[in-house]
């Protein structure tokens, strides 16, 4: 049967005769015809230009999540949480998922500058960046796409804005914690691992610079470390430049646009850098690398923009070893924490001074860097529910030649009491059981009260060691913790430790007698509260950590540090005067109460006059 197209059909089954009607149906036909396919055309172009809009749309946003757009956002790091948690038996990193960053230097990236150069300690913001309200702003609109969008008058034309901005941006989950370190040629930090044979003229410094500045791992036996796992190393207490340099680089918010960064972290081993002449006679030498960086930074936009009072740094060792006052062949030390820049500057060292305010303490590492929270909340739970044989226990040494020592007589009570456990510690070498992080857990494991008087310096790492093994530190004197660890100790010393003046201990005052005198309730109490603090002392293992609950001590220095450049900017922003500190109070302002003003009276004044 023949098979007709639509167009040879009859359209209508007319009668024969009626012609006129055919032709008007055959015509009224034609015009809908006709508006059938101009319809069809006109829905086709529009057809076309959706789906054109739809894939510009899509082309678009790959290229943000690329990195190429021009929004705040760009070169950043960006946290996704996993849909479906791992295998209890796999460890892995958390999921990081980085967005592509561009090629560029970082001056391109960098807010608005001055043309000169700030590194003058007593920067401040001019009158009329203080005093600029939202009305006279002038600066050009912020971008779509820029996480200061929606605030682009809130915080004038302060090179800052756009981090303000950040932390106020809820759905932005690095909001106000992303940092930016700087990129420092390798003479300032990695060739110093590399020619790690040369960083001590006593210690071979190459087996503690390994495992990124833990250490050797050691192996958990039968001693203080059994059934703990793998979190126990061989670590140098001045390693600490390494340590939270390898940290940083594992932050989950770093950002390579300065004008994002809530903090600028500069990766300058100043620690490693100043041992390397402490007990040479080249002054010069001492100074070298520290008066490069200060030159350095100060060419960068990014110090330009605050002075460098958004910047800081790590140097894990004492803040003496940084303030050299004289350039005399004899005088200790390097001039680092003198020199402008610095004093612009925070750094985190394990010792501060008591009467400057651009050097903060943190604590010293210790052996353990549990590398997940299981590992952590296990050894809690082991020290809190040790036997302790002895009341009290003393590591430490006699130093006649050093008449502010109280150590001789510490010995000599320990030695005298049978409730008092006695490490006698030698000169630095393999026979010093004090440099032995299993002999020492294992010391303080055994007692209660652990005696921590200062040593060659104010603070000493066993302090630390005491608070991981759980027993209750008994201090001499406020600068070996009290005036010291503010970010990372209560306030109040007696909820965590037991404080007899140095001066008591001259005038043969009993140690023993003085720690009877605690209650056992009182004994249980200051023991949790030690044990508690275990996190916020310790520098965990952040390379295999499936989740985190809790902060470290590397998480509190971090933050703290955002913290006190977020007040400072904020307080530009918003036009009111800083709170100007004088120095030779600045051990007393952590511990000042409502109201109370740093002259007011204080029981250690004398202590620190």
């Amino acid at each position: 049967m023949k098979r007709h197209n639509a167009g040879e059909l009859p359209l209508s089954s007319a009668p024969a005769g009626d012609g006129r009607r055919v032709a008007e149906k055959e015509e009224e036909a034609e015009d809908k015809m006709d508006k059938y396919d101009k319809g069809r055309i006109r829905c086709s172009r529009l057809c076309f230009l959706l789906a054109l809009a739809a894939t510009i749309s899509i082309l678009a946003r790959h290229c943000y999540d690329a990195g190429l757009g021009r929004g705040g956002n760009a070169g950043v790091v960006r946290i996704e949480a996993a849909h479906a948690p791992p295998p209890p038996s796999v460890r892995q990193e958390r999921k990081i998922v980085p967005i592509a960053r561009r090629e560029s230097s970082v001056s391109d990236r960098s807010p608005s500058a001055p043309a000169d150069a700030v590194d003058d300690a007593s920067w401040k913001p001019s009158a009329s960046e203080s005093a600029r309200s939202d009305d006279g702003d002038k600066s050009p609109p912020k971008e779509k796409g820029s996480p200061s969008a929606s605030h682009g008058n809130k915080y004038g034309g302060h090179p800052f804005a756009r981090a303000l901005a950040a932390a106020d941006n809820k759905d932005d989950l690095c909001g106000g914690q992303y940092i930016h370190v700087q990129d420092l040629p390798a003479r300032f930090n990695k060739d110093m691992v590399q020619s790690c044979d040369r960083l001590s003229p006593w210690t071979d410094m190459c087996r503690y610079t390994t495992n990124g500045g833990f250490g050797p791992l050691l192996r958990g036996g039968k001693g203080a470390f059994q059934g703990t796992g793998t979190g126990w190393y061989d670590t140098d207490e001045h390693a600490l430049d390494i340590i939270f340099h390898e940290r940083i680089k594992r932050y989950e918010c770093l950002t390579d646009d300065p004008a994002l960064a809530a903090a600028v972290f500069v990766p300058f081993y100043a620690g490693l850098d100043v041992a390397r002449h402490l007990w040479g006679n080249n002054v010069s030498a001492r100074d070298e690398l520290a008066l490069d960086l200060a030159g350095l930074l100060a060419k960068r936009p990014e110090w330009r923009a605050m002075g460098g009072r958004d910047h800081f740094f790590v140097a894990g060792r004492t803040t003496w070893d940084f303030r050299r006052k004289a350039d005399g062949q004899s005088e200790w030390g390097s001039k680092l924490l003198n020199l402008p820049a610095a004093k612009n500057m925070t750094a985190l060292v394990v010792e501060a001074s008591p009467w400057h305010l651009n050097d903060v303490a943190i604590p010293y590492p210790t052996a353990f860097h549990p590398a997940s929270d299981e590992d952590l909340f296990f050894w809690q739970d082991r020290v809190r529910a040790l036997n302790r044989t002895y009341l009290f226990s003393f590591a430490g040494m006699a130093r006649p030649g050093h008449a502010k020592s109280i150590e001789g007589h510490l010995v000599d009570q320990c030695k005298a009491s049978p409730v008092c456990s006695l490490m006698e510690c030698s000169t630095t070498g393999p026979d010093n059981k004090c440099e032995s992080p299993a002999t020492v857990m294992k010391l303080f494991q055994s007692s209660t009260f652990c005696l921590l008087p200062r040593g060659g310096t104010d603070t000493r790492r066993p302090a630390f060691d005491a608070v991981l093994a759980g027993c209750i530190p008994v201090f001499f004197h406020p600068s070996s913790a009290y005036v010291q660890y503010s970010w990372f100790l209560p306030k109040s010393h007696t909820e965590y430790s037991v404080y007899i003046p140095e001066e008591d201990v001259r005038k043969n005052a009993s140690v023993e007698e003085r720690l009877r005198k605690v209650s056992p309730e009182m004994v249980r109490t200051m023991r949790d509260t030690v044990v508690g603090l275990i996190p916020s002392v310790t520098y965990s293992d952040a390379t295999s950590r499936l989740e985190t609950t809790v902060k470290d001590a590397f998480d509190i220095a971090v933050a703290a540090v955002i913290n006190k450049v977020t007040k400072l900017r904020r307080g530009i922003a918003e036009g009111r005067p800083e709170e100007e500190k004088q120095e030779r109070y600045s051990w007393k302002y952590p511990l000042l109460a409502e109201g109370q003003k740093p002259d007011d009276p204080h029981e250690w004044d004398p202590l620190f006059n």
